[in-house]
């Protein structure tokens, strides 16, 4: 776990810190630092746009429902915290740890 800085348990679930990229061309995981996942998503951040399909693409990723997962802070921010409800930590590793560290 110590390479997952960014992943934390909860009573409620996993916390995830991202950093999101917005106006790409196509929506993808680009990697992960000690601080954060580095995520790709189309939406431009107007109008709440690249919030609501962070949290679509987070919802197809890790198999959960769109309504488990919320955010704790940074919906103005390239960098968000979000709480994934019901999650279970080693499955989140699990689907993460196939893509590479890199650099802030």
């Amino acid at each position: 776990m110590d390479n997952f800085n960014f992943l934390k348990t909860d009573n409620n679930g996993v916390t995830i810190s991202i950093k999101i990229v917005p106006n790409a061309s196509r929506e993808s995981i680009l990697g992960y630092t000690d601080e954060y996942i580095k995520i790709k998503i189309c939406a431009p951040p107007i109008e709440n746009k690249a919030n609501k399909q962070l949290i679509l693409f987070l919802s197809k990723f890790f198999s959960i429902p769109k309504t488990s997962i919320e955010f704790i802070s940074g919906e103005k921010s390239k960098i968000k915290r979000l709480l994934l409800n019901g999650a279970d930590i080693k499955e989140i590793v699990k689907k993460i740890s196939v893509y590479d560290r890199i650099s802030a």
